[in-house]
């Protein structure tokens, strides 16, 4: 549905406030890394992230690494059938399931299942559990999820689980989130 890549370079913006995302997702050993770069705010307070995404060939999460510039971070690894363990090599079994990171404060997250799932209008809405990483605290959670093609290869709906979010998402012909309403808008 989507092409291969080999190199892409976005930019994204917030809405209200000051911030912006640089994004670059290139090929590397059988598959793709994404290394970004966000600063922003949250509410009155400014931050500094770098994160990183090691995704095998078909777009499923295998390493992630998030860190701020006031030294907090968190890591870790997957197996890429939803079994997580931390760097040390200790088993998360809360995240058992989770196939993908949502990252608050980047827009990229959202094109992880777009790009692995390939949905299409006919294969209705699909729920899936998140690894989520807020930006405040920067400790993991299990989010759910639920996304709907509403436009093959352009329009998808993100629905939080818990119904307190949904937006729907135009993408390039790439899967990545051009304009998230409300929130980033693509440079």
């Amino acid at each position: 549905m989507f092409p291969p890549l080999a190199l892409k370079t976005v930019r994204w913006r917030p809405f209200e406030g000051e911030g912006l995302e640089h994004l670059t997702v290139r090929a590397v050993d059988g598959g793709l890394r994404a290394e970004s770069t966000v600063i922003g705010e949250q509410g009155d307070r400014p931050f500094g992230v770098h994160y990183r995404i090691d995704l095998d060939a078909t777009w499923r999460v295998r390493a992630f690494l998030v860190e701020d510039t006031a030294g907090r971070r968190t890591a870790m690894l997957s197996d890429g059938d939803g079994r997580w363990r931390n760097e040390d090599g200790t088993p998360l079994p809360v995240f058992d399931g989770c196939m993908d990171i949502d990252l608050a404060g980047s827009p990229f997250t959202n094109t992880l299942p777009i790009r692995r799932l390939g949905l299409s209008v006919e294969h209705g809405r699909t729920t899936l559990k998140m690894v989520y990483v807020p930006f405040d605290t920067f400790v993991p959670f299990v989010d759910g999820q639920h996304y709907t093609c509403l436009s093959p290869a352009s329009r998808y709906l993100y629905e939080a689980a818990d119904r307190s979010f949904g937006a729907e998402l135009p993408v390039d012909a790439d899967g990545f989130v051009t304009d998230y309403p409300t929130l980033f808008a693509r440079l």
